[in-house]
């Protein structure tokens, strides 16, 4: 999620840069550097924490006057968020500088190779083998030839795996800034005899509205006379293609949308396929970014509470279901909130697990230490490296939701569940609940999600519609699920009501007779979460049932039913699609409408979407 700007042309390339960087910090602020071209070879200047800081930096210690360069704000996956952890990062020679946003996931096997010839590295971040092995194909290749670095970095690009961005430097060529994508943005810019790299077009859009379009496996070269050059990782050449961006500066700046949030959904597909990448093989296992509890202190758990507040905690919600069925250990989901005051049972074969976003969460923290204090074992999810929760856990699950701006979250939440899932299959391997075969079905049903998400996302211009047609004068809405389709109810009703402040409920579908259909007038909207059909025991003819119940007492229905469920057609007043999804996954997909939903109804009432009344992002005290 980091982000990344680079530059050749007649201006000074701090000035350039560090504009770029103040419009790409919401895409990271754990740390900010800059590297620029000069006579004296390549200048660095970079520091830990926010863009502030780096400027204060370059004022006590400015850099030499230059016209090519390049920067980076970071958002930490490898490596805490410190200084020495801050790009760009420089070779061991000094002479290449690499940024980068994504993952190298094939890193350690590179490390260790650069090790074993006795290259001492200077940080912890995957990013630096990449300026190590620049740095050995240039010399390997054919220098008289005018695009030595750019081959160099191809060739270098074929040894990795993963997602990733790069930005490459070299003190021999002031002219040449070489970008690199795979499953990764990166877009450039043309400008009156000066071109742009960014991780989007905001990081240039306050020097030039033309861009051109970067594909998969592409490498980009800008330079000061060539102009822009761009070809595949198989050397041959790409043939460019050029638009205009029509977006003012604050469009720009949340990618074309009209609200962050919107912006934030449409990343759910990439933050689904991160949080996965690298994680998982087709046996189950996967790789804890930091871990102090072997395979027999997970064997020995007889007991597992999950503690998080607010969406989080619906999250673990959503994760008991799949914990319980995967791994039969019994599972409670506490509000972090309460957890203490009631004064939990537990020992050391107590596994539990606090999901925060920001890791700074105090009532999920002051939980967590009251668990430690009764010898629990603690695993941690949690979307910021370095933050106060990961630190005090036995072991830790890092999403790779990227930042969030939008004070609602949504991409986060899915990060969550699909890290949650993680943690489930990973006991129930461990634990020889599931056989191999179960969970390699199970993985290759999780890689398949990010395209399902991205199947709803292009299929939500009726539920806009109806958001802003049919909701906006609304004076409550009520939201029902079973099973999994209950805490997204819950969901969907919390962000109505921190979105567009209307009066929202969500309620377990079967509970509708036991007081809450009280509540139902006519034309009440009701949204109801209905679970497959192939799904297990009756739930779903229940929940067609309880939407017959509705119907019966005025309600108009609003149902999100997967493909092919024709029984939910004549009970529904409006329809919303989803993928067919395996039904503890369908979370994953169910949720998404309902996030639009709000999004939109807020829109229309004239509302903040961002930034809603009364709410911060995090919540730093009890």
């Amino acid at each position: 999620m980091c982000g990344i700007v680079g530059y050749v042309g007649p201006q000074q390339a701090q000035d350039v840069i560090m504009e770029g960087l103040r419009r790409l910090e919401y895409r990271g602020y754990d740390s900010a550097g800059i590297a620029v071209l000069t006579d004296e070879g390549l200048q660095t200047r970079k520091r830990a924490g926010k863009l502030e800081n780096l400027r204060k930096l370059l004022d006590e210690r400015p850099l030499p006057e230059s016209t090519a360069g390049m920067g980076h704000t970071r958002w930490a996956t490898h490596g805490a968020p410190n200084d020495r952890n801050a790009h760009p990062h420089v070779s061991y020679i000094g002479n290449v500088g690499v940024v980068h946003n994504g993952i190298i996931e094939n890193f350690a096997e590179l490390r260790a190779q650069l090790e074993s010839r006795g290259i001492e590295m200077s940080s912890d971040t995957d990013t630096e083998v990449v300026a190590h092995m620049v740095e050995d194909a240039v010399q390997d290749v054919d220098r008289s030839r005018p695009d030595w670095l750019r081959e160099a970095v191809r060739i270098v690009c074929n040894q990795l795996e993963g997602a990733f961005t790069l930005v490459i430097t070299h003190a021999d060529d002031k002219d040449t800034i070489i970008g690199a994508r795979r499953n990764s943005p990166l877009v450039a810019g043309l400008g009156d005899g000066e071109y742009f790299l960014g991780s989007d077009v905001a990081a240039f859009i306050a020097f030039t509205r033309e861009a051109v379009e970067l594909g998969q496996d592409q490498i980009c070269e800008i330079n000061r006379e060539r102009g822009i050059t761009v070809i595949g990782f198989d050397g041959k050449p790409v043939e460019l293609t050029r638009y205009t961006i029509d977006w003012d500066d604050e469009a720009a700046e949340k990618g074309g949308y009209d609200w962050f949030m919107l912006k934030e959904i449409a990343e759910q597909p990439a933050v689904v396929a991160d949080t996965l990448r690298g994680r998982l093989t087709d046996t189950g296992q996967i790789v804890l970014d930091e871990v102090r509890l072997s395979d027999q202190d997970l064997r020995d758990v007889t007991k597992i509470f999950i503690i998080a507040c607010g969406t989080s905690a619906y999250a673990g919600m959503i994760a008991k279901y799949a914990i319980e069925h995967w791994t039969r250990i019994p599972c409670e989901v506490e509000l972090a909130s309460e957890f203490r005051y009631r004064d939990p049972v537990l020992d050391r074969s107590t596994l539990v697990i606090a999901i925060s976003q920001s890791g700074e969460t105090m009532d999920t923290l002051m939980a967590l230490r009251h668990a430690k204090d009764q010898h629990a074992r603690i695993l941690a999810i949690c979307n910021t490296i370095g933050s106060t929760i990961p630190r005090e856990s036995d072991a830790v699950l890092y999403t790779r939701a990227g930042v969030e701006i939008a004070v609602a979250s949504t991409k986060a939440f899915l990060a969550q569940i699909v890290a949650c899932y993680l943690i489930a299959l990973h006991l129930a391997s461990v634990r020889g609940v599931k056989w191999g075969d179960e969970v390699s079905l199970i993985v290759n049903q999780l890689r398949e999600m990010p395209g399902k998400v991205d199947q709803v996302l292009d299929t939500m211009q009726p539920v806009r519609d109806l958001a802003r047609e049919h909701l906006s004068d609304a004076r409550q809405v009520l939201f029902i699920g079973r099973h999994v389709g209950f805490p997204v109810a819950l969901e969907g009703a919390l962000k109505l009501k921190e979105l567009a402040y209307i009066n929202a409920e969500g309620f377990a579908a079967g509970e509708l007779k036991h007081g809450p259909i009280a509540l139902i007038g006519q034309d009440t909207p009701v949204v109801a979460i209905v679970p497959s059909p192939a799904g297990r025991d009756s739930l779903h003819g229940k929940v067609i049932s309880n939407i017959q119940e509705v119907r019966a007492r005025g309600a108009k229905t609003i149902v999100i039913a997967e493909e092919g469920d024709e029984a939910v057609v004549p009970f529904a007043d409006h329809l919303v699609r989803v993928p067919r999804t395996p039904t503890l996954l369908a979370p994953l997909v169910t949720t998404v409408p309902l996030q639009v939903l709000a999004c939109e109804v807020a829109a229309s009432k004239g509302l903040d979407v961002d930034q809603p009344r009364n709410l911060a992002k995090s919540v730093t005290v009890e």
